[in-house]
């Protein structure tokens, strides 16, 4: 993963109880989502129902540490992540259902690519380390704990001009940040599993989705 910096970055996890009153998607219109637009990167060396399941509405995602990255000539890591909706502009919301079992540690499961080259290669990422879901691998930036074996449901809203991200878990504000993005850079949505360098990966890293949708503010 690129390096990230922490300079110029207000983060602020809100209080454990507070919750923003009324649908998060209310003032956004949704976007049609075709199945070829969700785009699944995987080890360039194992075939797709290796690492990826789409059965009964849920998408089954998972990468060993040891696996390959998504190209022979790619320089990251190894990854089942599903990419989604190219942006440039406007204000953008990702709404999905998430489940990771027991064990996945060490990896990104949710992220917008997207920045400021000269910075860093991603707007916001969210790790899983030992059963807490982290802004990137910033262990005291915990979004939601015990999160093995359950489905929370995850909202992120980007605005492009502004910068400013801000991430749901399960209808409760839990981060508000100005990220390093920039309007003139592309940005997209992508989950899965991405294995991370920091805090010992497990050697299977696994996530489910469901009801993934994307939205966007008029």
């Amino acid at each position: 993963m690129a390096s990230f910096i922490l300079l110029q970055l207000v983060v602020t996890v809100a209080a454990m109880g507070a919750a923003r009153a009324g649908p998060l998607t209310a003032g956004f219109t949704p976007v049609r989502l075709t199945e070829s637009q969700f785009v699944v990167q995987k080890p360039y060396n194992v075939p797709l129902d290796a690492r990826y399941k789409f059965a009964g509405g849920v998408r089954r995602l998972w990468v060993y540490s040891t696996d390959k990255p998504g190209s022979p000539t790619h320089p990251g890591g190894a990854r089942t992540e599903i990419k989604i909706n190219v942006y440039s502009s406007g204000v953008w919301q990702f709404k999905g259902e998430v489940y990771v079992p027991t064990g996945t540690s060490g990896a990104s499961i949710m992220q917008i690519f997207g920045a400021r080259p000269e910075r860093q290669a991603t707007t916001l990422m969210l790790h899983v380390y030992d059963g807490s879901l982290t802004f990137y691998h910033d262990l005291h930036r915990v979004l939601a704990e015990n999160i093995y074996n359950r489905w929370i449901r995850l909202n992120v809203i980007h605005h492009v001009a502004t910068r400013n991200v801000t991430v749901y878990v399960d209808g409760h504000e839990r981060l508000s940040y100005r990220g390093p993005g920039a309007p003139s850079a592309p940005h997209y949505f992508k989950f899965g599993v991405y294995k991370q360098s920091h805090h010992h990966p497990s050697h299977v890293m696994e996530s489910r989705w469901r009801n993934v949708a994307v939205f966007i503010k008029p």
